[in-house]
């Protein structure tokens, strides 16, 4: 059976995309499918542009968010960005370690050294390092960020508008939206009674 694709849209600044993230990629373990993983900017407004009550719902999100991650195993450090974060070179960086087939690691770095607030993303140079320190090409990614890159992303972002994305980390299978980490029971329920559940994998086997 050829694999189906599943959508992944995801940016680097969201905490609920960070503990999205590892669990989506662990679909393709437990699942016949592809995992395609896109890009997409979180439009965010700063203090002093958002209501009382946006205010609350961002703390609330923080707090919930830190609930969860201490629930992973050793847990994992989330602590709130100290300003509006544009995370295109972190996200472009994403594009260019799947070229290479590193995007789980370079993910993994990303979102970890941001959360303890020791990377920033919305600058070129950083991103740069943690490429080179993966042992990929320092300059090809300065190249793709130029050039390519910056096309891919667009491209990513039209993909968005087609697929009527507002948030993330947003799901995609069979053309309907599974947004927030949360809702990949419910995402892996719909793959196993598609009948792509891997051998003594799936959501029933679970059960």
């Amino acid at each position: 059976m050829t694999a189906q694709e599943v959508k992944m849209y995801s940016d680097f600044k969201s905490p609920y995309a960070y503990l999205a993230f590892d669990p989506g990629f662990e679909l393709e373990k437990n699942y016949n499918i592809r995992l395609k993983w896109r890009p997409f900017q979180l439009r965010i407004k700063g203090k002093g542009q958002r209501s009382v009550y946006s205010e609350y719902k961002v703390k609330y999100s923080y707090m919930d968010a830190r609930r969860w991650a201490n629930m992973r195993p050793g847990g994992l450090v989330i602590k709130g960005p100290l300003k509006i974060y544009d995370t295109t070179p972190a996200l472009v960086g994403g594009l260019y370690a799947e070229k290479h087939g590193r995007l789980l690691e370079y993910g993994r770095i990303v979102f970890d050294r941001f959360f303890k607030r020791d990377l920033e993303i919305d600058f070129v140079d950083p991103v740069a390092a943690v490429i080179a320190g993966m042992g990929l090409s320092e300059q090809g990614y300065r190249d793709y960020l130029a050039g390519q890159g910056m096309q891919d992303y667009e491209a990513a972002h039209e993909e968005a508008t087609g697929d009527q994305i507002f948030g993330v980390p947003l799901f995609i299978y069979n053309k309907e939206q599974y947004w927030g980490f949360d809702r990949i029971p419910l995402l892996e329920r719909r793959l196993t009674e598609a009948g792509l559940a891997r051998p003594g994998k799936g959501a029933a086997a679970a059960e």
